[in-house]
């Protein structure tokens, strides 16, 4: 499976597609190199799902691997509730639902299901506000604008295609103080 795409890459590529390879780049470094608080706190609030902290209902599911052959797209989910048949994507805070956050979700209802799970809802759970957001499952038009997704990734050549600097997400992305295609500084320093 080293040749699966990361489920969490299908949002970092549409956000900037050269944030993947910084994030290879600086993957072994100290998180404090560049994550900014944002993501230490998201990064503490996955510890409770990678550990199955939050919850004790039966059937609950964390932190559970997932790939799909038919997709070629790999990770984990974040929690699966066997009772509701419910997919849950958990952020810390989560002022708006991006394409690319939704895209990780359907990618993982896609493996989920593939896997033999069922699965009638999906949603996303805010940490910080307690709040749950259902989201529609992909049905055929869905997986069909998934799969444009994925081989819009698989073509892409960084050679061949320049970066476009949008201030406003530079500002935003935790590397960008270490990134040379821009002068931005981020927000959170």
């Amino acid at each position: 499976m080293n040749d699966y795409i990361p489920l969490s890459e299908l949002n970092d590529f549409i956000f900037c597609p050269y944030s993947i390879y910084l994030h290879q780049v600086y993957m072994g470094a100290d998180d404090d190199t560049y994550k900014a608080k944002p993501q230490v706190r998201g990064t503490l609030a996955h510890e409770a799902t990678d550990q199955a902290r939050g919850s004790t209902r039966k059937g609950d599911i964390f932190a559970l691997p997932v790939y799909s052959d038919s997709l070629g797209i790999s990770g984990k989910i974040d929690l699966y509730r066997g009772s509701k048949k419910q997919l849950v994507e958990r952020k810390y805070q989560l002022k708006n639902i991006y394409r690319g956050q939704i895209y990780q979700l359907w990618g993982q209802y896609f493996c989920l299901t593939e896997m033999g799970f069922e699965v009638d809802e999906l949603a996303f759970y805010e940490i910080s506000t307690n709040k749950t957001t259902p989201i529609d499952l992909p049905g055929p038009e869905g997986r069909a604008e998934l799969e444009r997704h994925i081989a819009r990734f698989k073509a892409y050549q960084p050679l061949e295609s320049p970066i476009t600097v949008n201030p406003n997400k530079c500002a935003h992305c935790i590397y960008c103080n270490l990134c040379d295609k821009t002068e931005e500084d981020n927000v959170y320093t």
